[in-house]
């Protein structure tokens, strides 16, 4: 069973802009090949930073409204919460490396 979460327009404010730790949303979408290739990754960057950052995933064909506003142009897309705010954000296809050296970053 996947560790992230699907997350809903719904719960944005409670989940994300009040959550009382860092969070990464994922935007992507199930014909978005990048995507596909990101999820292990996410899914493990998950498990290993959990209790320290929540991680969602977020369906920009479902949840068209929060991906315009906030401006995703491309997917995969991740966006870091930092009490509210977006602190960082990476586009298209990245590194477990990379990934890895921003959520270490958010978490201090």
């Amino acid at each position: 069973m996947s560790q992230v979460k699907e997350l809903k327009e719904e719960d944005f404010q409670e989940k994300v802009l009040e959550a009382d730790k860092p969070v990464v949303i994922d935007f992507w979408a199930k014909w978005c090949n990048p995507c596909l290739k990101m999820e292990p990754i996410i899914e493990g960057l998950s498990e290993e930073f959990k209790g320290k950052v929540e991680i969602y995933k977020l369906n920009v064909d479902e949840n068209t409204s929060k991906a315009a506003e906030y401006g995703v142009r491309g997917i995969p897309a991740y966006f870091f919460f930092k009490n509210g705010e977006v602190v960082d954000r990476v586009v298209g296809i990245t590194s477990k490396k990379e990934l890895t050296r921003r959520l270490i970053k958010l978490i201090r």
